[in-house]
């Protein structure tokens, strides 16, 4: 997925979830969107180096949009409408293997209760539902999921081991958008039941994928499986 012309900054703090506040490098400061609810552990640093992009949208209140931290020595993708895209580019460009043999794919098709999944497969081998996650939070090498409690990911565990059994395939896809995790476990000291849930739906017969993302200022791309410890 190929970025636009990035801006570069350094973030001096992040606020009510969705706006922060950026020093540019002649020491002016704006103020711009945040495309993440979660908590942004480990990616909200004061002092941290930043991207930017800009909107073609001039009636936007805020038209520069947080795209990129530098974490712990690499760039680590916070824009949380990326993934979805990412994995339906690496699904198209055969790059999954795991999700391969499907002649159609549909975004953000309705599907339980009151919920939309994020790409829904189709073909002669049936369906598949792929319910996309954004990570961000690393510690040790192992990244980590979710980084706040998350009542919406747990409503999607639960709707996955459904369509499970009614014979449909469900996925969880986890997107590890910086170059430093080696590995995808649940964060069970910040949202246990998480942990728990999606431990029953492996059980059950969800399967959990991981890739990591090369994320650069340039361009992010998914590059390589990796295994999800549970």
């Amino acid at each position: 997925m190929k970025l636009p012309t990035l801006l570069e900054g350094h973030l001096i703090k992040r606020y009510k979830r969705f706006l922060a506040d950026v020093q540019l490098p002649d020491g002016s400061v704006i103020t711009v969107h945040c495309p993440n609810s979660g908590s942004m552990k480990g990616c909200a640093i004061t002092g941290s180096r930043v991207m930017l992009s800009r909107s073609e949208n001039c009636g936007r209140k805020y038209p520069f949009t947080w795209e990129l931290v530098e974490a712990d020595g690499c760039w680590a993708g916070i824009n949380t409408g990326h993934p979805n895209r990412l994995v339906r580019e690496a699904i198209e460009n055969g790059a999954v293997p795991e999700l391969q043999g499907f002649e159609t794919i549909r975004p953000e098709v309705p599907y339980g209760e009151h919920s939309r999944i994020d790409l829904l497969l189709e073909g002669s081998a049936g369906r598949c539902f792929v319910e996309v996650k954004n990570v961000t939070l690393v510690e040790h090498g192992r990244a980590l999921f979710p980084d706040a409690v998350t009542t919406r990911g747990q409503k999607h565990l639960n709707e996955l081991m459904r369509v499970v059994r009614e014979g449909d395939r469900g996925v969880i896809f986890f997107t590890v958008q910086r170059g430093d995790g080696c590995s995808v476990s649940p964060a069970d000291l910040i949202d246990p039941e998480y942990g728990r849930l999606l431990r029953l739906a492996l059980e059950n017969g969800v399967e959990a994928l991981a890739y990591r993302a090369l994320v650069t200022p340039q361009d992010i791309r998914l590059t390589e499986r990796l295994p999800v410890l549970v």
